[in-house]
């Protein structure tokens, strides 16, 4: 749009920016979103599950929840890598207006920065945001007073407060519409992210976060940088940076990498959570987490995920080039996932909330076409890098779907091979010499023997006086208290069944959890304690995975962090058992 001939463009971009911010931030994230926590976790898949359990009487439904849930998340890892490259590459673009000359040294930086950003991860997040925090509630102030000095040069400008500038605009130019929608879009990137990282801070943190400082901060800025372009429509080649005064533009751009940092930094450790909720709830095989405070439960460094996204946020930097670029990939994926998520929402909203169920499906209605509308102006942009997301994305849902389907297969087969635990448990360890201590046996199906009892038996022809065939499940809720977090039955001739709990967002520690039995009148001698672990060798072969499937799980699986170590289990107390299965 031609801002010299006609400056009304400026307001109508304004009136579509700040009624797509309103609706779908302050509104539908920040107002209704957020109340849909798990237990206080947000995020997709906590979503997901939220929405699985309110529909798990209907088969068919709750399937299509999953399905979608899990695509959600799989945007979320191209989000995940295109939020760092997009974000430090903006902002070191900014070097190129205060020293045009050193436009061949965008690159190199950003690669530097974003290099060095994942090699402190290792360290937490932790130590990254105390370091950033303070640079961030500065540069939103100073967001806030650029713009406002702004807008009081050119107070007509808030104008565009008013939707009718959008609306006419819309009516009377569809296509010119329905193109600046995907530009607008890039200003609603962060909701999701907001979403997700609830759980860290608390929904009324984000709430007085995001309506006290931020969101004003940002409009205030998005309209100063209007009617600045109103004033000089030669300012809309740059304005953000020509927003501010010449002497202030190099610590501009100095504050404009810190705070992409931090942007990138909450993606980062985003795809972090979402891996390890992914795993836990059964979609990933066990991945080697690492845990970088002892405070903190939710600071987590995965070094797989780490070093994957390093590889690919480098590549999309020297492949695309240019903020402008990358944009084209940006919107797709993060509008995909936010549409998923209005219509989780929507759904809580028919089986949840009875009392507000008119107003909340009105309020999605409006949300969930403006959103359809960002995302069809975003997928015109396939071509032009929009690609990328959903190739990543699709892949990503391959493997996650892949696990789930191999791993349930793989339960179904032990679960025929194994025997029916409350028919034979008597007859299996009757008659068999016991040695004094306990032996814990891991058992993926409560409901049968475990196949490295009854292989510890062929073998040894010994059984520990004390045996607990333990149970390890996790909920679809983060956390378990701790009177719900054990369950157990005496079977008789010294032998238990014992079903050990932890939520999703938990750190599951099997032996910290056995000190729970104390409460249940059984005591375990740690010292005495043999954990028994089934190890399962895949391999290809005539299974009931197509064959490219079966490949990439036994692919997947040799991948996967060992039991004893993701269980937290003492290595010199530790037996194997291992077996060949085929897939």
């Amino acid at each position: 749009m031609d801002s010299r001939r006609h400056p009304e463009n400026v307001l109508v971009t304004l009136s579509a920016l700040f009624w797509a911010v309103t609706l779908v931030i302050s509104i539908k994230y920040v107002l209704v979103v957020l109340r849909h926590n798990n237990e206080g976790e947000g995020g997709v898949l906590a979503l997901t599950a939220l929405a699985h359990q309110r529909v798990a009487g209907k088969p068919k439904l709750a399937a299509l929840v999953i399905m979608f849930g899990i695509f959600a998340a799989a945007l979320f890892y191209g989000d995940a890598v295109i939020t760092p490259a997009i974000s430090v590459l903006s902002a070191m673009e900014g070097v190129t207006v205060a020293a045009p000359s050193m436009a061949h040294w965008v690159i190199p930086m950003t690669l530097g920065i974003l290099i060095a950003l994942f090699l402190v991860q290792r360290h937490g997040t932790g130590r990254v945001g105390g370091f950033f925090g303070p640079i961030t509630l500065v540069w939103f102030l100073v967001l806030a007073g650029l713009g406002l000095n702004s807008i009081i040069e050119t107070p007509a400008v808030l104008a565009a407060v008013d939707p009718r500038y959008a609306l006419q605009f819309a009516v009377e130019h569809p296509h010119a519409a329905f193109v600046l929608m995907s530009a607008v879009f890039l200003a609603l990137t962060g909701g999701e992210a907001l979403y997700a990282d609830m759980g860290h801070f608390g929904a009324v943190p984000v709430r007085i976060a995001w309506y006290g400082l931020v969101c004003p901060a940002l409009l205030m800025n998005y309209f100063g940088q209007g009617a600045l372009v109103m004033r000089d429509p030669a300012a809309a080649a740059n304005p953000f940076y020509a927003l501010a005064p010449e002497a202030w533009l190099w610590p501009m751009i100095a504050l404009a990498g810190a705070a992409t940092v931090i942007a990138s930094q909450a993606t980062i450790t985003g795809a972090y959570s979402l891996t390890l909720q992914a795993s836990r709830l059964g979609y990933l095989p066990r991945i080697r987490t690492l845990h970088t405070s002892d405070t903190e439960r939710g600071q987590i460094y995965v070094p797989a995920v780490n070093w994957l996204m390093l590889v690919s946020v480098l590549i999309l930097v020297m492949a695309f080039g240019s903020s402008s670029a990358l944009a084209a990939a940006y919107g797709i994926a993060v509008s995909g996932t936010m549409l998923i998520t209005t219509l989780l929402t929507t759904l809580l909203a028919v089986y949840w909330h009875r009392r507000r169920r008119y107003g909340l499906l009105a309020l999605m209605a409006i949300v969930l076409c403006l959103e359809l509308v960002f995302f069809a102006s975003n997928a015109a942009k396939i071509l032009h890098g929009g690609w990328f997301p959903l190739v990543l994305g699709g892949l990503i849902f391959v493997l996650l779907t892949t696990w789930r389907r191999g791993s349930a297969l793989l339960a179904d087969d032990r679960s025929r091979l194994d025997l029916a635990m409350d028919d034979c448990v008597g007859s299996v360890t009757s008659g068999v010499a016991r040695v004094p201590g306990t032996a814990v046996y891991l058992n993926s199906d409560p409901d049968r023997v475990p196949g490295a009892l009854l292989h510890g038996l062929k073998h040894f022809k010994v059984l520990h006086e004390r045996v607990l065939f333990t149970h390890i499940d996790f909920v679809e809720t983060p956390y378990v208290s701790a009177a719900d977090r054990l369950t157990l039955r005496d079977l008789g001739n010294g032998i238990h069944d014992l079903r050990v709990r932890f939520g999703f967002r938990e750190e599951p520690d099997l032996p910290e959890a056995l000190k729970g039995l104390k409460a249940h009148a059984l005591e375990l001698d740690e010292m005495a304690t043999t954990y028994v672990v089934a190890r399962s060798n895949l391999s290809n072969g005539p299974g009931r995975l197509r064959p490219w499937r079966a490949a990439v799980f036994v692919a997947m699986s040799r991948q996967a962090d060992d039991a004893a170590s993701w269980f937290r289990l003492p290595p010199n107390q530790v037996v194997e058992l291992g077996t060949r299965v085929l897939v």
